[in-house]
């Protein structure tokens, strides 16, 4: 008898499970239960609708070759049965059952199966708050919500919207909403930063100053605690902070796997409520898979179960489940957490943990940053990219890289590179310092900037000088009055020479003339030396060396980070 294969959800990983499984396993019986009339779309670029990069919504629902990917589609050309818009309630496991219901009629009927696959997905964390259930609070998931709020501002019912959550959606939703609409957006995030968890204080003040400069503001370390109404739809936003007018709140606050019908039904749920698998993507009961974002999975670098809501996660887990409903041998072997978004000006991509992160995990982490050009110097098209390398300082272990760049593919090929190393090694400093990447001016310099950030995180750790990020540099020189510390700006005159002429306390001593000029330098005092990417700086700081002056510091990242932060002398 053809084998029965049950697949509860229909975003993701299920339609992946559904096609790979009947690909290799044509007579199997498969059939994909969805509670929603819409299945097999592509969420991640609901913002890109709502800012209008994106023109029609099917398109999210289309295959590259502009099929709409419908229950008949998959019937005709995958021989995958549908049953959307029917609700899965509860698994019998001894009779191998699955029990559902029609959302339209309220029939109910077990279905049967072989083998069952969880792909249930995760909802969106709304915070209890009075006023969450008013018109027009919605959260960016679903195409209905998407396309309710294209509509909303194409007919100019949205002057003011509140993003809850300063995540990669929040973000996202807030340049859509801004940039195309130019609604007056204002992000709301708990946290003391956007993008917590996958970006340092430095880069996120850089993401910050992305949102701000576009007119997005940015309040972070803020709660909201409730939501105000007009007729029945929201028009306020309250935060223990101030009061935020708004027609539209969008709730992207993260996410709560959907494991609760595992729970039931006795599989083994992680704390944080996602279902735990093995690298076969099988769950405590080997009749049942589940994978995409209701399962909890290995993160590679900390050996731990951890949870990373993705759609290329979830389509390639799908992958491995269709193999496996097969009867293939195929695994997963977790993750390292690989991501990227797009703001205004800049892009953001990052891999592995952040500093802040890393410490948190245990590890005696350091943070290494560079300003750099993507491209070869004398290229006349080129970017200066921000990276940061994070390191275990005992073991010299890479265990993450974030950056920033207004070219955001230039950024995604540098962060790959490392991604690919992290998930399959343990890469030292010296293995980043030594990383083979493809080379020609058009496309990066002769010693990458990947490559450069290696070299100086070999260079600390060896003690051959001092770093402090753009961020850290401005607020020694804030409280300069306090600290004695004598500030030098290695760049050229011109430069230096200006912001002396408005603070006297800050001394022009480009590279080319510091060593004719090391006696201005006291011995006595600590030095902190800035110049525009931190190369010339760095040079400097030898030359001082050699004269006997090593109590200095070195902004890595130079005035570029600076400028990119917002700061300035």
């Amino acid at each position: 008898m053809p084998e029965k294969i049950l697949i509860v959800g229909g975003v993701a990983l299920g339609p992946k499970a559904a096609s790979r499984c009947k690909r290799l396993m044509p007579d199997a019986e498969v059939t994909l239960v969805d509670e929603n009339v819409y299945i097999s779309y592509g969420g991640c670029g609901i913002p890109y609708y709502v800012s209008g990069e994106v023109q029609n919504l099917d398109d999210l629902r289309a295959t590259p070759y502009h099929t709409i990917r419908d229950p008949e589609f998959f019937r005709a050309m995958k021989g995958v049965t549908v049953r959307n818009q029917t609700r899965a309630l509860s698994i019998d496991r001894a009779a191998k059952t699955l029990l559902v219901k029609d959302v339209i009629s309220g029939k109910e009927e077990k279905l049967p199966y072989d083998k069952l696959v969880l792909a249930t997905g995760a909802s969106p964390r709304v915070p209890p708050v009075e006023g969450k259930d008013l018109k027009n609070v919605l959260s960016l998931t679903r195409l209905e919500a998407a396309d309710a709020i294209r509509t909303a501002c194409q007919e100019g019912k949205i002057n003011e919207a509140v993003i809850v959550g300063g995540g990669f959606i929040g973000l996202e939703a807030a340049v859509a909403l801004a940039d195309m609409w130019g609604v007056k957006v204002s992000v709301v995030e708990m946290m003391d930063q956007i993008l917590p968890g996958v970006l340092s204080h430095s880069l996120a003040r850089m993401a910050e100053h992305d949102c701000v400069s576009h007119k997005v503001d940015v309040y972070a370390s803020e709660k909201v605690l409730k939501l105000e109404g007009k007729d029945g739809a929201v028009s306020k936003v309250v935060t223990d902070k101030r009061e935020l007018p708004a027609q539209l709140v969008i709730f992207a606050a993260g996410f709560i796997p959907n494991g609760r019908l595992a729970k039931d039904a006795g599989l083994d749920v992680a704390p944080f409520g996602a279902v735990v698998v093995d690298e076969h993507m099988r769950t405590s009961d080997p009749a049942i898979y589940a994978g995409g974002d209701c399962v909890a999975i290995r993160n590679i670098i900390t050996d731990k179960l951890g949870y990373l809501p993705l759609g290329s996660m979830a389509n390639r887990q799908g992958r491995v489940i269709g193999t496996n409903l097969a009867g293939g041998d195929a695994t997963f072997p977790g993750y390292v957490g690989t991501w990227a978004v797009k703001l205004f000006e800049m892009s953001f991509c990052g891999t592995g943990l952040t500093v802040e992160r890393a410490r948190k995990e245990g590890y005696d982490a350091i943070g290494v940053s560079v300003e750099q050009l993507d491209r070869a110097h004398f290229y006349p098209e080129k970017n200066m990219m921000s990276l940061e390398l994070v390191v275990d300082k005992p073991t010299r272990r890479v265990l993450g890289i974030q950056g920033a760049c207004s070219a955001g593919d230039a950024l995604k090929a540098r962060v790959d590179a490392v991604a690919g190393v992290l998930q399959y090694a343990r890469p030292t400093v010296e293995d980043i310092s030594n990383l083979e990447v493809s080379y020609a001016p058009p496309f990066a310099s002769a010693m990458d900037v990947v490559n450069v950030v290696g070299n100086v995180a070999d260079n600390v750790l060896a003690g051959r000088f001092k770093p402090v990020t753009g961020d850290q540099f401005m607020e020694l020189w804030k409280n300069r009055d306090q600290n004695h510390i004598f500030f030098i700006d290695a760049r050229p005159a011109k430069a230096g020479q200006a912001v002396q002429a408005q603070h006297p306390e800050w001394h022009s001593i480009p590279l080319e003339e510091i060593a004719a000029r090391v006696n201005e330098v006291p011995k006595d005092r600590p030095v902190a030396i800035i110049c525009n990417t931190g190369l010339r700086a760095y040079d400097s700081l030898l030359i001082l060396a050699r004269n006997g002056i090593t109590d200095v510091v070195n902004s890595t990242g130079g005035m570029q980070a600076v400028g990119k932060m917002g700061l300035k002398p």
